[in-house]
């Protein structure tokens, strides 16, 4: 029986910005700091609605696109170039996969309004037990109802938990609800804590 869950935030840890020149182009042109435009983006009220389900993805940038004073076709341009220096974490997919003999494993998401077809159109993610999605649910992390909301639906409990994320909110939230968890900073350093943690848990 496999007694423990591995669940892993998507955007920051198993999809992670490596090229963030296409991004820097445009904010040059604005006369934003680095990672401005991903604030703007990210980090504005349309956003944060969509985030849990209160607003559509298109109204998050159409939000960016008065913001900026762009065309449609800038609009379409920027879209493109701000996602373009995203690549999948296969590195820690693979080794979360090789473990799926011993773990569980889920990905527990803050994304806006369709998110799942995004994540449907990822075949390397096929093997995840369950995908769950803030906007779909109503409620976002930190908040701690997603993360004992998550756990009712997969039927486990806090403590059987090895929570990973690129926030220090979210991780922080996670412990203190009981699960284990780990703060991403690099794959190498969350392949060591997880096997640190199963280790010291004697669930091999």
């Amino acid at each position: 029986m496999k007694n423990i869950t591995i669940m892993l935030d998507f955007g920051g840890v198993l999809m992670r910005t490596l090229d963030t020149g296409p991004r820097r182009i445009w904010e040059e042109r604005f006369g934003l700091v680095d990672w401005g435009l991903a604030k703007l983006v990210f980090d504005n009220p349309v956003a944060h609605r969509a985030t849990i389900g209160e607003s559509d993805t298109e109204d998050v940038w159409n939000f960016v696109r008065k913001n900026l004073d762009l065309s449609l076709d800038d609009l379409r341009s920027l879209k493109r170039d701000f996602w373009s220096g995203d690549s999948l974490n296969l590195e820690l997919i693979k080794y979360v996969h090789g473990m799926s003999d011993k773990c569980r494993a889920v990905i527990l998401s803050n994304a806006w309004t369709g998110a799942r077809q995004m994540f449907k159109s990822i075949p390397e993610l096929d093997f995840f037990e369950e995908i769950i999605i803030s906007s779909e649910l109503g409620i976002a992390k930190p908040d701690d109802r997603i993360f004992l909301q998550a756990c009712q639906i997969i039927n486990v409990e806090p403590k059987e938990v090895i929570f990973v994320d690129d926030m220090k909110d979210n991780v922080n939230t996670s412990i203190s609800l009981g699960m284990h968890g780990v703060l991403f900073d690099t794959t190498s350093q969350v392949v060591k804590e997880i096997d640190e943690i199963l280790e010291r848990t004697q669930h091999f």
